[in-house]
């Protein structure tokens, strides 16, 4: 179910990018999402996003990340990959959030002072819906 076309904005407004299923590296730059630009880097080993020129998201091994939302309390996705998956997302430096993955609270996570956060999710081909919201 991987995005062909790498990144697209979907008919609710949200964002889907990545492709875990392809052998070579592929990439889109300067695409046009609610007055940023967004980059996108995926293939089978990495997905990476960026906004602005600035670190969103990135998943070892690659992902497909479906209806990506950010706001001001945090992110919320679906993500698919061939198996499980280490996720890096980019939020508010020093803060904690309550990271919630399939419906069950993984608990509350802090952020460094990069404002980065890592989970590990459990994929193997399924999809798992994540929410990370600030605590």
């Amino acid at each position: 179910m991987a995005v062909e076309q790498l990144i697209r904005t979907e008919q609710d407004g949200s964002l889907s990018f990545g492709n875990h299923t392809l052998a070579e590296k592929a990439k889109l730059e300067d695409y046009k999402y609610g007055g940023d630009l967004m980059k996108v880097k995926t293939h089978k080993p990495m997905t990476k996003l960026e906004k602005n020129g600035l670190f969103v998201y990135e998943s070892v091994p690659g992902t497909s990340v479906y209806n990506f939302v950010e706001n001001e309390d945090g992110v919320s996705f679906k993500v698919e990959g061939a198996e499980d998956a280490q996720i890096i997302i980019g939020l508010e430096e020093n803060a904690e959030y309550e990271v919630i993955v399939g419906g069950n609270s993984s608990g509350v996570m802090a952020t460094n002072m990069g404002g980065k956060l890592s989970l590990n999710v459990e994929l193997g081909e399924a999809v798992a819906d994540i929410v990370i919201k600030k605590a």
